[in-house]
């Protein structure tokens, strides 16, 4: 199974400040017609999703904007940690004898320095639970790993002997990835960072490059019996009038041999781990 996590991107119908729609992006708008549905990301809790109570939610099945009491943004704190750090879909499927890889590398040569850190974002979290997972420097000089950014374009001033590569290669190296291991998560936030710049042309163009890639994926996928799961944490991008993020309901995709016994079992973030947990126990 591979796992897409497209950070910021909301469902709303086709208006002059949503520039999700088929002509910039026919990929993704694809896949949200025919393999996808409107899922809940406010969780029962009163004020806007934000990322940090949204993600861990994803990957924990447990509601931590209840249990936070509120929607918490940009890195956990200590508290929202915890809950990543006692249970995650990383550590149910270790425990069941899975592979699981971050694809998004970390420009570090050691986990250590990772570790380190004072703020990490919850797949950072998430990922150190089970460090075999992580991706350094020499995975992604070695196609073994890709940016965030899936083109390399913003690491050319440190890492210029890392070539840039189009969109489509890094769908190549993460579909190569996907092959190695049960599980491969991949995070892109550019979506969610063009969505707050209230930029429309830049958000079509981060929307554009990662359909390049998303196209190519698909069929890689698809040929391969390989499930592909896409959602998000919350709304932003669709909705390029509005600097902050949406109360719109987010897709969740699933495409692939459990793509209907995956769907079928969520309606909200909180259900995306168990449906896929119980996938894997079939």
């Amino acid at each position: 199974m591979l796992f897409l996590f497209i950070d910021g991107l909301g469902l709303k119908p086709p208006a002059t400040d949503n520039p999700v729609n088929s002509e910039v992006c026919p990929a993704l708008c694809r896949l949200i017609a025919n393999h996808s549905k409107p899922i809940d990301a406010c969780l029962g809790v009163e004020g806007v999703p934000q990322s940090a109570t949204g993600q861990a939610t994803m990957f924990t099945g447990v509601n931590c904007s209840q249990e936070m009491g509120k929607h918490c943004e940009g890195f956990p704190g200590l508290e929202l940690r915890k809950i990543v750090e006692e249970d995650n879909i990383f550590i149910e499927l270790k425990r069941r004898g899975k592979r699981v890889r971050f694809a998004d590398a970390y420009l570090i040569d050691d986990v250590s320095e990772l570790a380190d850190r004072r703020f990490k974002s919850v797949t950072t979290v998430m990922a150190l639970t089970v460090p075999e997972s992580i991706s350094l420097t020499e995975d992604l000089a070695d196609d073994r790993a890709l940016m965030q950014d899936l083109t390399r374009e913003t690491i050319q001033d440190k890492y210029p002997d890392i070539p840039v590569i189009q969109p489509q290669r890094a769908a190549e190296h993460l579909f190569a990835i996907a092959r190695e291991n049960d599980f491969t998560l991949y995070e892109f936030f550019q979506t969610d960072v063009s969505g707050h710049s209230l930029d429309y042309t830049r958000a079509c163009e981060v929307l554009r490059l990662y359909d390049r890639f998303l196209s190519s994926l698909v069929r890689f996928t698809e040929a391969a019996g390989i499930t592909l799961v896409i959602t998000a944490d919350h709304g932003n991008i669709e909705s390029m009038s509005q600097r902050g993020h949406t109360l719109n309901k987010v897709p969740f995709i699933a495409f692939g041999p459990y793509e209907n016994f995956i769907r079928d079992k969520v309606s909200s973030l909180v259900d995306v781990t168990p449906a896929i947990l119980e996938a894997f126990d079939k």
